[in-house]
């Protein structure tokens, strides 16, 4: 890429443009994902709606490609793309709550710690990631699986408006009954195929403390603690989402100091409603066994928003594989707990998340997001510090995939999704796709927006 062309676009963004040999470079390119490690041409730091048509103007009449950042957190790395220009909405973070709306809109570089702090303030929330650092516009655009879904839905379902930046530089508002109700439709599920979204409106709903936390036993118990799991949440109220995992007890305050480092199996409960009802339905899960450690407690839901931070550090190396199961058979909970037991580090986990509830009472073609019937979503993400090892961690996630697709309907989640092949991409939007690609082909012909689980128009 010629020089010209990058004095031109740092000529024409409010925001700043970083280019190779630039003073805070590298830091600029790094993403959550330690393992990847590509070199754009330039990271513009966008300062609003104007700076982003700029740099898509720019790209289309250079022919160079660009990719999008909001927080950073694909474990694909399809923020970073080598020799692109990256739009960085880094600079997009501001969260503005209004109580009597019950509404907050949110910048498109905002991460869900931002939303959780400012909708907390109001006593308000919605459905938003597990891990605080996440990004607010990848897991969106996605679906968006959060510890209020069962009750409010995904993210998406939560979401009533978004400002897009589309490949021809044009800024529109996309809602369900505007002008783009196609693109709203497509934005809900089809990930960021489609335009950059400089800005979310989403639905809020009045959650101050839960009942959360998490009860963990010796692995040599996984496989009756995981039909344990089977049990209750097969008629678990809408209140309860809920999420078994299997890992290597970290050293936690509050994990005794002889279970450090000892493989474990956990489940983790979050109650969002009535606490009182809360107590009598989350009795079982801290009575059965009884837990070797038993950490579920009334708190802020903010607070447990950022529980599981410490197992998602930015910087460790990262690779993952997940499929949605229609039901959770003997054989597949037998092969979680065989194959779990083979991780090679102690930061990889296996994690099977409770669907259903409010996710599967929205019809599949409703949003982008297809997978309403499905009850579970089994994602196999590994973790380790060594670049050295990166290959078995690979192999470790890919034989543990293998091993329970069997049982799986086939299906990955789009968030979830790593450099997989194009076969794996059609199934993620399933019965969703052609017309997906209708939406695709009206708004991004040119296939501009190709750096993620990419769509093609049809």
């Amino acid at each position: 890429m010629d020089d010209g062309f990058l004095r031109r676009l740092a000529g024409a963004l409010e925001g700043t443009l970083i280019s190779a040999g630039d003073a805070g470079y590298d830091r600029a390119r790094a993403v959550w994902n330690g393992a990847i490690d590509r070199r754009p041409a330039a990271v513009a730091r966008v300062a609003g709606p104007l700076d982003v048509a700029a740099v898509l103007r720019s790209a289309r009449e250079a022919g160079c490609a660009v990719s999008v950042r909001g927080g950073g957190h694909s474990t694909a790395g399809h923020a970073v793309i080598d020799g692109a220009v990256v739009i960085d909405l880094a600079g997009l973070r501001s969260v503005r709550v209004d109580g009597g709306r019950c509404q907050a809109t949110v910048g498109g570089g905002a991460l869900w710690g931002d939303v959780d702090q400012a909708t907390a303030a109001e006593g308000l929330a919605t459905t938003g990631g597990m891990i605080s650092h996440t990004g607010v516009g990848g897991l969106t655009l996605g679906g968006g699986i959060g510890w209020l879904m069962r009750q409010h839905g995904l993210t998406i379902d939560n979401l009533l408006a978004a400002e897009v930046v589309l490949a021809d530089g044009r800024v529109v508002r996309a809602d369900p009954d505007g002008e783009h109700a196609d693109l709203f439709w497509a934005l809900r599920g089809g990930g960021g195929n489609f335009g950059v979204v400089t800005r979310f409106t989403f639905r809020l709903h009045p959650v101050r403390d839960v009942l959360a936390g998490m009860v963990m036993y010796p692995a040599v118990r996984a496989g009756a603690i995981a039909r344990f799991f089977r049990e209750l949440t097969s008629d678990a109220p809408d209140e309860l989402t809920a999420m078994l995992s299997l890992l290597t007890a970290p050293p936690a305050p509050f994990i005794p100091p002889h279970l450090h480092g000892q493989p474990m199996v956990a489940i983790v409960g979050c109650w969002t409603g009535d606490l009182a009802r809360g107590a009598a339905a989350l009795r079982p899960l801290r009575t059965f066994g009884p837990p070797a450690v038993d950490a579920i407690a009334e708190v802020p839901y903010v607070r447990f928003q950022s529980a599981l931070d410490p197992g998602a550090t930015p910087g460790w190396h990262y690779a993952m594989r997940a499929a949605y199961f229609d039901t959770l058979t003997d054989g597949a909970l037998d092969a979680l707990v065989e194959h779990a037991a083979a991780a090679g580090s102690p930061l990889s986990q296996v994690h099977v998340h409770h669907l259903g509830g409010a996710v599967a009472r929205v019809a599949p073609g409703a949003t982008a997001y297809g997978q309403r019937r499905a009850a579970y979503l089994v994602n196999v993400p590994a973790a380790w510090s060594d670049a050295s090892e990166s290959a078995r961690h690979l192999e470790w996630t890919r034989a543990v995939h293998a091993a329970i697709a069997p049982y799986s309907n086939g299906v990955p989640y789009v968030n979830f999704l790593a450099d997989e092949g194009e076969a794996r991409v059609r199934a993620a939007y399933g019965d969703n796709l052609p017309r997906l690609a209708a939406v695709k082909r009206a708004y991004d012909p040119d296939n501009l927006f190709r750096f993620n689980q990419n769509i093609a128009p049809a």
